[in-house]
């Protein structure tokens, strides 16, 4: 789990593209942990463009901006490339809801998962 220092740092340091809009670190965990369920490429996917923000919202139950993706993305060493072009496959996998367990801001808010079999290729064990 990421550190309130951990993301103070990430903060501090990741290129955002647009005015930063940090509501609780929790939403920046939430992204973190929705990216690093998902199968990574070698290179930036320019070839299908999704509103990843809006799908880690549906999975987390709350809001999240995309200032909170980018430093997520920024932190994760396993992620290259910029919103929304990141390494990971177009096939995406719906994470685990257990990621979700010690972060008291999931499903805090009325966002909810409509039928995930449209958005995700495979499911997360």
């Amino acid at each position: 789990m990421l550190t309130s220092e951990q993301i103070a740092q990430g903060k501090a340091e990741a290129r955002c593209t647009e005015q930063r809009l940090h509501e609780h670190d929790d939403c920046i965990r939430f992204a973190y942990e929705w990216l690093d369920a998902q199968t990574k490429l070698t290179a930036p996917n320019k070839r299908k463009t999704r509103a990843i923000k809006h799908i880690i919202e549906r999975w987390a139950g709350r809001y999240v901006s995309t200032s909170d993706v980018e430093v997520a993305a920024h932190m994760h060493p396993g992620i290259t490339g910029e919103y929304p072009y990141f390494n990971i496959s177009s096939r995406l996998v719906h994470p685990n809801q257990r990621r979700l367990a010690g972060l008291g801001q999931a499903h805090t808010q009325n966002y909810t998962e409509d039928d995930t079999r449209r958005t995700y290729a495979s499911e997360e064990p």
